[in-house]
């Protein structure tokens, strides 16, 4: 038997496959699953996402038999696509006249070929897998030939990637890329159709994505990595105290020298940090981490027994904080070892303690630097950070998130192009809340864009301040932080805005449109949540159009929270009986990824009932539709069933909002919940802060043709609606407020 290096693997000229494979395997690190399920003969359809214009390359190098490739007609006009179609044997398709192209495809498969289609019908410029064509099904039911997906990982962000939103003209990739590629098994014809298709290449995709190296990696290491590879960078402007400074050399010197501190004086595995956002917050974060230890940020906006209970869980006896912050949270329960971060900092021995660490940053390579700090190459799966949820409807819970977590979810931010190093971000949610943990502290270390911190979200005067004064073009948070920007800056102060992402809590229509009508922004909906580190979810703005195809692509759209995240897949579900549902259907949302936490602090119980079979069980209500967007529908605890009808109280919200035009600039004005009802199972209760008379309220609705299911039976004003500090509604408040109210 010849050797693998010389056996025949594709329809190139013999010469010129052993030069092609030879490049190739320089150029690329290529591993895979499955590839066993392919056929050893007979006709294969071979499906693949397209992310890139060399996926031929790595599929055949994967392949144990060559593959025939059905690529774009259009292609044969530039010379060199013409010759590679000619050298390949390729099967040219156009969409004006595709039969010719469908039945060369059939005739190959026929002959016992491997033909490789990508049913998407042409490369993706989101990095996202795009609506499926029924192109694919057509040829394997014609040629009665099975089919295998292939899942492809790696690839975007190479030069042949539309990365960057450009092909080609961006810097190449100086070390060998990283690929992955996941076989599924071999599908009969009858079996298959677009559903299927997507469900298979996301669930494939998803393996590819879990063997990225990177994944691996420890994230302080990276950090530090990322860091010293550019000393004279502003990492972080700080706002919190007048304005400052501190470049990427700085802020590894005090991390430095704070780390080797808390090694020899803290003896616990985890330490507390109690600060705003800012300078202070992102320093403690990482010495911590460097340290040896985990940093825990603690919800200081919650209630005290809430806290009491999250000190002891997290075996949390020394914390992080500031002595002004001490002084703003005189309920906070603070432990006897409290310490305060500058102190710390000056008791490492002032300025010329750090002098070593900011020369070894500017001297140093960035890898001898993570090893002053005894920082471990590998991570993983250990534990990186731990959050405690919100207990928006229930009692907080302790959400241990691994370095593999975190570094995944930065990695699937990154791929999307929104967020760039060039970027300059403004980071003001609490860094206890998942988003402002993961994407405005260690997502901007790890990047190396530039972010300019606010406190708090709640001061809106500094946030439009701080953007128009150091031209921030990042700006995120929940609508109900978001708001008031609209209602007070002027399009003048917000000129330097590139993005707004909101989440948290779905995006009012009137806030979107207000904003475009205002500031020409499109605020662009994501979706996430504490256990997937958070990002699951985000629309971004439409890829450029190609001039040589001339065909748009999607990348957003309204009512949706956009596609997945790379390296995510899901399954929607019956919430009463489990069963698997049509991703187009309303159901429960569950999902799988790297960026998905794997259980509870010392809660197995919890942990149980957040998974099932391996998948985490969200508790929102969703469907995708055929271009892979997800639309929220509502949580679970936001519905009642009444009578034997679900019944969504979001639904109910909006339509009196609607129906008498309610203004919520300032904050909630109303909020409909379920309370136990023996008749009916459950029965409505709606709580205003406004004077809307019962009969009011029922006569509005039933006009506007909502059914009598629908309409609260109870109208009760109240002083003020519970919110969260993360700007969610406190649901466990609002729920004792409306039973409080029935039992009166």
């Amino acid at each position: 038997m010849p050797h693998p290096i010389f056996r025949r693997r594709s329809h190139l000229p013999y010469f010129l496959e052993l030069i092609a494979s030879l490049v190739a395997r320089t150029l690329y690190r290529v591993r895979t699953s499955g590839a066993e399920n392919i056929p050893v003969t007979g006709g294969v359809l071979l499906i693949a996402n397209h992310i890139s214009y060399v996926d031929v390359i790595v599929l055949q190098l994967t392949c144990p038999r060559p593959i025939r490739f059905v690529g774009h007609q259009g292609l044969k006009r530039n010379p060199f696509f013409n010759w590679c179609f000619e050298m390949t044997g390729s099967i040219p398709i156009s969409v004006e006249q595709p039969r010719s192209g469908l039945k060369a495809a059939v005739a190959a498969l026929k002959a016992g070929e491997v033909v490789c289609v990508c049913p998407e019908g042409h490369i993706s410029r989101t990095g996202q897998l795009m609506e499926i064509q029924r192109g694919f099904e057509l040829m394997a039911r014609q040629a009665n030939a099975p089919v295998v997906a292939a899942a492809i990982d790696g690839l975007w962000g190479s030069v042949f990637s539309f990365a960057g939103n450009k092909y080609l003209w961006k810097s190449p990739r100086l070390m060998p890329t990283h690929a992955f590629i996941a076989f599924g098994r071999a599908t009969p014809p009858e079996e298959v159709s677009p559903s299927w298709a997507r469900r298979e290449l996301l669930d494939l995709g998803r393996i590819a994505f879990e063997e990225r190296p990177v994944l691996k990696r420890h994230l302080g290491r990276e950090c530090v990595r990322s860091m010293t590879k550019h000393p004279w960078r502003v990492q972080v402007i700080d706002r919190t105290v007048g304005r400052r400074e501190l470049t990427c050399a700085q802020f590894y010197a005090v991390v430095g020298a704070l780390a080797v501190r808390l090694r020899a004086t803290v003896p616990e595995q985890r330490v507390g940090v109690v600060l705003p956002p800012g300078a202070g917050a992102f320093i403690a974060n990482l010495a911590v981490m460097a340290a040896g230890k985990t940093p825990v940020n603690l919800n200081f906006t919650t209630a005290r027994v809430a806290l009491e209970a999250s000190l002891k869980l997290g075996g949390i006896v020394t914390v992080l904080s500031a002595d002004a912050v001490r002084a703003k949270l005189p309920g906070f329960p603070w432990p006897e070892r409290t310490l305060d971060l500058k102190t710390e900092v000056e008791a490492c021995g002032g300025k010329r303690a750090l002098l070593p660490w900011l020369l070894a940053a500017w001297v140093l390579p960035n890898q001898w630097c993570a090893d002053l700090l005894r920082l471990p190459r590998r991570g993983d799966r250990a534990e990186a950070g731990l959050l405690f949820t919100s207990g928006s409807s229930g009692e907080p819970k302790g959400v241990v998130l691994s370095h593999r977590n975190i570094l995944a979810n930065c990695a699937q931010i990154s791929s999307l192009s929104i967020l760039p190093e060039t970027c300059s971000l403004l980071a003001c949610l609490p860094v206890f809340h998942s988003f402002g943990f993961t994407v405005t502290m260690w997502y901007p270390m790890l990047r190396g864009c530039q972010v300019v911190t606010v406190p708090s979200p709640l001061d809106t005067r500094k946030l439009i301040d701080a953007i128009a004064e150091e031209k921030a073009t990042v700006l995120l948070g929940a609508p109900t932080f978001i708001r008031p920007v609209l209602k007070k800056a002027t399009p003048a102060e917000l000129r330097s805005l590139d993005l707004v992402v909101t989440g948290a809590e779905k995006l009012p229509d009137d806030l979107a449109r207000g904003f475009m009508e205002t500031f020409h922004i499109d605020i662009m909906q994501g979706y996430g949540l504490t256990e997937t580190t958070p990002a699951a979810n985000i629309n971004q703005p439409h890829p450029p159009v190609v001039v040589s195809t001339n065909e748009p692509q999607l990348g957003k759209r309204p009512g949706a929270v956009g596609r997945m995240m790379p390296g995510m897949t899901a399954r929607i579900v019956d919430p009463e009986t489990w069963r698997e549902l049509p991703m187009t259907e309303t159901g429960m949302v569950l999902f799988r990824g790297a960026n998905v936490f794997e259980g509870y602090l010392n809660d197995p119980e919890k942990t149980r009932a957040a998974f099932r079979d391996g998948w985490f069980i969200t508790g929102d209500l969703g469907r995708f539709d055929d271009d892979g967007f997800l639309f929220i529908e509502g949580r679970l605890s936001r519905f009642s069933k009444i009578g034997g009808e679900m019944v969504p109280h979001g639904n109910v919200e909006n339509r009196i909002i609607e129906l008498f035009d309610l203004d919520q600039s300032a904050g909630y004005v109303v909020v409909v919940m379920g309370v136990p009802d023996t008749a009916k199972g459950e029965s409505l209760v709606l709580l205003t802060t406004l004077d809307l008379a019962p009969a009011a309220v029922r006569e509005k609705l039933l006009g506007a043709g909502m059914p009598g299911l629908w309409i609260p039976k109870v109208v009760e004003r109240v002083e003020k609606i519970p919110v969260l500090g993360t700007g969610k509604l406190d649901l466990k408040g609002c729920r004792e407020l409306a039973l409080a109210v029935t039992k009166a």
